[in-house]
């Protein structure tokens, strides 16, 4: 796959749900929420401030991150899911 989001976009591939919850009961897919973590595939140039500069991104391919629930648009490129949301939707890089 060969993507390249434009200006401060960010192409994630979301992590697979938890099959199971913490006391070991299996979670069937018809009450599985989608997951808000997610592995940055692709970043933008950047946001194009007021003045005119671009101001890098903070997050780069390979980060994991946690975005918002209701986030960004869904695509199918090659048979995967990605999201593509802007960089101000996604809340914290996981270290």
């Amino acid at each position: 796959m060969n993507i390249k989001p434009l200006y401060d976009r960010v192409v994630i591939k979301r992590m697979e749900e938890e099959k199971m919850s913490a006391g070991g009961i299996v979670i069937p897919d018809s009450a599985t929420e989608k997951p808000i973590k997610g592995e940055v595939v692709a970043v933008g140039e950047g946001k194009v401030l007021d003045n005119g500069n671009v101001r890098a991104p903070k997050v780069k391919a390979g980060d994991k991150v946690l975005f918002g629930k209701y986030s960004g648009t869904e695509v199918k490129l090659d048979g995967t899911e990605y999201l593509v949301v802007k960089e101000d939707d996604i809340f914290a890089v996981l270290g």
